[in-house]
């Protein structure tokens, strides 16, 4: 074989290692993301273009990489759990201030695990797509459902419990604590309906 054609071969060779290498690195990152945002992963490709979606997507993981998250503690925990308690309480007779309240419990909680909570509510999406896109979607609708004028009773109770799902991945704690609020967010659920059924029927 002449030099030549086995500078060929050797080239030809980097090239086929090269395309491999970057096609891997592009798979590994797309798997990296698919893992990290779940459903937001593919919320956000079906909005954009792959590419942007995905170089989107690592510029939050940057962005919440900068931020000083922290979990909170017991007493935080429990105390934040009594406040749902009382904002519950309240939708009985007053649905919409209580969804207000709410709103506004979520974003103090946001505040107090280290979140920024400045800017539009696609801000405060982004920064929480990095650790809660599985809840994600859940403030999104009661978001949709605040904002709507005219909500029926049923629909602020669906807010509800949308607030909740979120409100309890950013509660934190340990795996027994967080079996007991996914239960707790259950049985908000079912009287949250019972006592729309009775708002309703009054």
């Amino acid at each position: 074989m002449s030099t030549g054609a086995i500078i060929a071969v050797v080239v030809a060779a980097v090239v086929v290692v090269a395309v491999v290498a970057v096609v891997a690195k592009v798979a590994s990152r797309r798997a990296h993301l698919r893992r990290t945002f779940g459903p937001e992963y593919d919320r956000t490709v079906s909005e954009h273009p792959r590419r942007e979606a995905e170089r989107e997507l690592l510029a939050r993981e940057k962005e919440h990489a900068e931020l000083d998250i922290r979990p909170l503690d017991p007493q935080a925990r429990e105390r934040y759990s009594a406040q749902w308690r009382q904002v519950q309480e309240r939708f009985v007779d007053q649905p919409a201030p209580a969804v207000e309240e709410a709103d506004r419990l979520v974003t103090a909680l946001m505040a107090e695990r280290g979140y920024p909570t400045e800017g539009s509510h696609e801000d405060k999406l982004r920064r929480l797509s990095v650790e809660h896109a599985s809840t994600l979607d859940h403030y999104r609708k009661a978001h949709e459902v605040r904002g709507r004028d005219g909500a029926s009773t049923e629909d602020l109770r669906e807010a509800m419990v949308h607030y909740r799902s979120l409100f309890t991945d950013l509660l934190g704690g340990d795996e027994h604590d967080r079996a007991d609020h996914r239960d707790e967010g259950h049985r908000t659920g079912e009287r949250c309906a019972v006592d729309a059924h009775q708002h309703v029927s009054r």
